[in-house]
């Protein structure tokens, strides 16, 4: 499977294949979690017409670098911020790869001339090469959806507009939906502009024979006292609605208890008034002269239908319970909205862009099944922590993810970077510093130290266990350097996580460290600790007291017992 380079949600790696290509896919059978490139990943793994409903929220093209901010063992943010992705692009070997690809006959033919014609008129910039990339992964989720599906792209104003004709493009302008825009904050301080307070949802679906739950929400409190402003004896709020028909229907033209026939005739038969009257719902006013009017109770009201202009649901950063440290983290009630209406429980929901994973989580709470794809560890790390807090036992698939020896050392040898955070993640260490814009230089703290598992021991007092990480060749050298980091530190214990066996020299040096003492569980733990990848795929860990969970840790919730099965062919 191929993958990108470390710490970018940027898709600049060339096309796997030609859309045409015929492959064979294997059978997604549960719930599962993609680490790679989901360009190729749609292309091996998931067949035509077998996905109800794609959330995606992908990069902006708004030239800015993500952090994740961890907490520290006394719950505080820490200095450790990692650069998580970068949505910055640039036109480059992969865009014009991939512009050619689309050009050339791989994809529709509308497709080809829409991105020939953008390319006319933008130039080959970096809006181009986000357009293109985006354009290939669109393509391949058009095919996916079954004709009864449906596609919500999460976007800001920087692209929205092009991302709406490349839209229109593949999907139809007739299968245009609707614009959803969403206030995520409530201020903004811009200069010399309006404050931008709104992403931008495009609702697009494969067919006019969509799935559509329509979505309500309460009344106001000024709705209420205008229009509901009347009561029945036992204290029943309803509203009046008008009985007479607006076109004319001369076998409605009757008398109704001396109130004479209006002159198009009533809305209802005899049979259907009497009803009515005998269920108490027409409203008699003090004269015949006046009009009758239907009663319509509050309590049987569904509520207002929920419009385009989403202001009810606050973002993440007022939501403490929901928040992750992810940037761009999506609040549930926003991911809920969107599934529960256009999709049914046992549907399929995919998300090829699920950073922390904010869409399978609000899948596995309504009872749908889930497919999501990320280009980076740190995010399936986040995501799979997210799932145990909230789901605890719940089962599903990692595909991309090293299995075996083998497999960590291939990783190590694709992406170093990767395979840090991969490692990591077996210890349950949140990383500390990343590469930044691309580079191979770090971010944030480094000094030595790839990773931090936070406790506390003796009372409240914030302890942490710092681990290095090697992928390749160690030696004694290596262990008296974290000894002296650990020194610098001040840290607890430290833990040298290696790809590589340990010589026997570094197995002396590290047994000279000593131990650490905790006095609140009196028990010692070797000081210095030496790990191989090894080792934690055989169910070894780190030898420490208990743990502060790192990574913001969600809230359970209620998951159905139903473990769906798609038939992908």
């Amino acid at each position: 499977m191929q993958k990108l380079p470390v710490a970018r949600r940027r898709l600049d790696a060339p096309p796997a294949s030609a859309y045409t290509e015929s492959m064979s896919r294997l059978p997604i059978l549960d719930n599962t979690l993609f680490y790679g490139d989901n360009l190729p990943i749609l292309r091996e793994y998931l067949a035509d017409g077998s996905v109800d409903l794609v959330y995606l929220d992908p990069p902006f093209n708004a030239n800015r670098s993500f952090n994740v901010l961890f907490r520290d063992a006394g719950g505080a943010g820490n200095d450790a911020q990692l650069l998580a992705f970068e949505d910055t692009w640039t036109w480059g070997p992969a865009a014009e790869a991939t512009y050619h690809d689309l050009i050339g006959g791989g994809a529709p033919a509308a497709v080809g001339q829409m991105v020939g014609a953008l390319r006319t008129f933008l130039g080959p910039n970096a809006m181009l090469a986000y357009l293109v990339m985006m354009a290939a992964r669109l393509v391949e989720l058009h095919r996916v959806l079954k004709p009864t599906g449906s596609l919500y792209l999460h976007c800001d104003p920087t692209a929205s507009h092009y991302l709406k004709i490349v839209l229109d493009t593949i999907f139809g302008p007739q299968n245009f939906r609707s614009e959803i825009v969403w206030k995520r904050t409530s201020s903004h301080s811009d200069s010399k502009r309006w404050a931008d307070v709104n992403d931008t949802i495009l609702f697009y679906t494969k067919s006019n024979l969509f799935i559509w739950n329509p979505e309500y929400s309460g009344y106001t409190d000024n709705y209420l006292a205008t229009k509901y402003r009347h009561q029945d004896p036992d204290g029943r709020r309803f509203r009046l609605s008008d009985m007479t028909s607006p076109n004319p229907r001369p076998n409605m033209t009757y008398e109704w208890k001396g109130h004479a026939s209006p002159p198009n005739g009533w809305r209802y038969s005899k049979e259907t008034m009497a009803k009515l009257d005998a269920e108490g719902r027409i409203w008699y006013p003090d004269s015949t002269a006046k009009r009758l009017q239907l009663k319509r109770y509050l309590d049987e009201m569904p509520g207002s239908l929920v419009g385009t202009v989403c202001t009810d649901i606050d973002p993440v950063n007022s939501r403490a319970q929901e928040r992750l440290g992810y940037p761009t983290q999506k609040p549930l009630a926003l991911l809920e909205r969107i599934i529960q209406a256009s999709s049914n429980p046992g549907d399929w929901v995919l998300d090829p862009f699920c950073g922390c994973g904010t869409a399978i989580a609000a899948a596995q709470t309504l009872g749908r099944r889930w497919i999501g794809i990320d280009i980076t560890h740190l995010s399936i790390t986040l995501q799979r922590i997210r799932l145990e807090g909230m789901f605890p036992g719940l089962r599903y698939a990692v595909v991309g993810e090293p299995k075996d020896l083998a497999g960590a050392r291939h990783l190590a040898a694709a992406d170093r970077y990767q395979f840090q955070w991969w490692a990591l993640s077996l210890v349950r260490a949140q990383p500390v510093g990343g590469p930044a814009g691309g580079k191979t230089g770090k971010k944030g703290r480094d000094r030595g130290v790839d990773g931090l598992i936070p406790f506390v021991d003796d009372g409240a007092q914030p302890q942490q266990v710092i681990v290095q990480v090697k992928s390749g060749h160690v030696g004694p050298t290596d262990i008296r350097d974290l000894q002296g980091t650990l020194q610098t530190e001040r840290a607890a214990i430290g833990v040298f996580l290696t790809l590589e066996p340990p010589t026997a020299p570094m197995q002396q040096a590290a047994t000279a460290a000593g131990f650490y003492e905790s006095k609140n569980w009196v028990q010692r733990y070797p000081a210095i600790q030496i790990l191989t990848v090894a080792d934690l795929l055989a169910g070894k860990g780190v030898q420490m007291p208990p743990r502060v969970l790192a990574f913001r840790q969600s809230a359970p919730a209620a998951a159905p017992d139903q473990q769906g099965r798609l038939a992908l062919g």
